[in-house]
């Protein structure tokens, strides 16, 4: 059964794949405005215009502007910038890590963050006690899920960077420029993550096995730490492999913030251009990577949840 759920999601993920380079081109196609006299400037001569579209083929039709565009990826060629004349793969290759660093990161210190809390708020609100606590808990976490990730930018550069000094307010330029970046993107996650715990740990503190531990007197940090926890991380590892997909897209605005040399930054500069080969690339390198791990959290669930695959089929 988990050959088959495995089989379907790659046909799936192909299928996305596919629908995800038509969508991008089709997008980018639909801005208004020329991509060459934006390039080229407004004093640019018409035939120098024209001369420019030809030899980039924005003259041909859509449908063989698309069939260009579609072999070439297959072929790793994604073209060249409008601009620069820089190869887009190139462009890619030297921004894509900077991008993947910020989302782990953040999802590192999501988890890290959130699954002791989460623990910790299960433990103190068991069987409706501490109702202060739990209602501080939902107020503060519930909060943080709501704002999105460029206000705590904003209100992280605006504090730590500008008022205090801290840490610089953007550009990479060592670990510190990490710092508030990673925050930005993790806090909100952390909160989603943390009441999801607290519901997890919760129902597996009302387990009979949790109760014959206690009547045997296991001490507690023994019994959460070794027996509770673990049962709690399939869900929370789930929502955090979703959410580090929403970290990739989300950072966008992120990296717009801080400066960040990364494929955010550069998606907004190539669509405000008009750079219609770099901001495909992109946006086809963002999709690929979110079905990616959707795919391998899909596999994943699959191999440590078999009943998953049974009740999908």
């Amino acid at each position: 059964m988990t050959r088959r759920l495995g089989v379907r999601r790659l046909v799936r993920f192909a299928v996305s794949l596919g629908v995800l380079m038509v969508v991008s081109f089709a997008m980018i196609h639909l801005i208004p405005g020329d991509p060459v006299r934006a390039a080229l400037g407004p004093a640019a001569p018409v035939e120098l215009v024209e001369a420019r579209r030809t030899a980039l083929g924005l003259d041909r039709p859509l449908p063989e502007q698309l069939l260009t565009y579609v072999s070439g990826v297959v072929t790793g060629d994604f073209g060249t910038s409008f601009l620069t004349g820089e190869p887009v793969s190139e462009v890619i290759v030297s921004r894509l890590p900077n991008t993947l660093s910020l989302a782990l990161l953040a999802t590192a210190v999501a988890l890290l963050l959130a699954v002791p809390l989460g623990m910790w708020a299960a433990v103190r609100t068991e069987n409706g006690r501490n109702r202060g606590t739990e209602l501080g808990f939902s107020a503060t976490t519930g909060t943080a899920v709501a704002v999105p990730e460029f206000l705590y930018a904003i209100a992280l550069v605006t504090v730590f960077a500008i008022a205090l000094g801290w840490f610089p307010p953007a550009g990479k330029a060592g670990p510190l420029t990490y710092v508030l970046p990673v925050l930005a993107l993790s806090l909100g996650p952390a909160a989603m993550i943390a009441r999801i715990s607290r519901v997890e740990t919760l129902r597996e503190l009302g387990k009979d096995y949790v109760r014959l531990a206690r009547a045997k007197r296991l001490p507690a940090a023994r019994l959460h730490l070794r027996h509770v926890l673990p049962n709690t991380l399939t869900a929370t590892l789930t929502v955090g492999g979703l959410l580090l997909t929403s970290l990739i897209a989300g950072g966008v605005l992120v990296e717009y913030v801080f400066a960040w040399p990364g494929l955010g930054l550069k998606i907004v500069e190539s669509i405000t251009q008009k750079d219609y080969p770099v901001a495909q690339g992109v946006i086809l390198v963002y999709g690929a990577l979110v079905l990616v791990v959707n795919l391998a959290v899909d596999l994943v669930l699959g191999a440590l949840d078999p009943t998953s695959a049974i009740k999908e089929a």
